[in-house]
């Protein structure tokens, strides 16, 4: 018999990178599950903006995850609004395209300070509060590219494969004792950061709406790997098991191998400028704001840390 899937009513999540993207529909999907939602952003504009038209109580926090402070006092005031610390979405980044020999020290630099010192930074401060209180869920957001290299964005491979070893090392360390870890691993996802990128044979682009579900189905009935879509999980464990060059020969023949090589520099201009290139600074305080009301729709303006994968 099935396990009835968890109550998520209640329950205190903080998700990083949450103003637009896989950030936002995560809490959309989790604020109408009742949880208690805070998000967190270095676009804190656009994250008050965001907490408004989701409703539900939501929060919205300024957030520089690249910074040990920032990330502390994120989530310091998390619990004074909103309780104890039951789940961290460590789901902020930012994703460089292009040929590796002509990537920029300071663009490469900024790939692995968000992708993945932020997400280690983030789960260190988590586990922190969970670990003492027998309980909590940290959730990172990869990708299939930490399963296999993707030519066109090698030092974003590099930042997920990190992120998916570091789970599965936590995910060991902490076995007994009641925390609980997800590493959640999308084909590239419908928002800013696939702007431009070129599709695989049988492979779309999903919605941040289908990412947010997993996150939410991974909460309910926690496991480690979540891929989306599922059967992409399929696909990856049948790569593993193939000699090399026969893997290699099937990527090219679905064309994964120009999914980043091949993407449309113009298309991809406005987000490289923002998110890779660009810099944000928060205010010297910043201020919560906890908002009832309207519902969920698209905003335009540009995020430098919500897009996620």
């Amino acid at each position: 018999m099935a396990k009835q899937p968890r109550n998520l009513a209640g329950k205190v999540v903080a998700i990083t990178g949450g103003a637009r993207g896989i950030g936002r529909a995560t809490a959309a999907a989790l604020a109408r599950k009742g949880a208690k939602v805070a998000i967190g952003d270095l676009d804190r504009e656009l994250a008050e903006r965001t907490a408004q038209e989701l409703g539900g109580g939501v929060v919205a926090l300024g957030l520089d995850v690249t910074d040990r402070g920032s990330f502390a006092a994120f989530l310091e005031q998390v619990e004074a609004r909103l309780g104890p610390l039951d789940v961290l979405v460590n789901n902020a980044g930012i994703m460089h395209v292009g040929p590796f020999v002509q990537e920029s020290e300071e663009v490469a630099t900024r790939q692995v300070d968000i992708n993945l010192h932020g997400v280690i930074t983030g789960s260190k401060l988590a586990l922190e509060r969970f670990l003492p209180r027998r309980a909590g869920h940290l959730v990172n957001v990869a990708s299939t590219a930490g399963k296999a290299g993707v030519p066109g964005g090698a030092t974003y491979s590099a930042t997920k494969h990190a992120v998916v070893g570091l789970t599965e090392a936590i995910r060991a360390e902490v076995r007994g004792s009641g925390v609980e870890t997800s590493i959640v691993m999308p084909v590239p996802v419908n928002t800013q950061l696939a702007a431009g990128l070129q599709k695989g044979r049988g492979i779309g682009l999903v919605e941040p709406r289908e990412v947010a579900e997993a996150i939410v189905g991974a909460l309910e009935r926690p496991r480690q790997d979540v891929f989306v879509p599922r059967a992409i999980g399929r696909t990856v464990r049948l790569g593993a098991l193939m000699p090399r060059p026969v893997y290699e020969a099937v990527g090219r023949l679905m064309r994964t191998d120009r999914v980043l090589a091949g993407a449309d520099a113009s298309a991809r201009a406005a987000y490289e400028r923002q998110a890779v290139r660009g810099s944000a600074q928060l205010p010297a305080a910043p201020e919560e704001i906890a908002t009832p009301g309207a519902g969920e729709r698209t905003e335009a303006v540009p995020s430098r840390e919500a897009a996620g994968d």
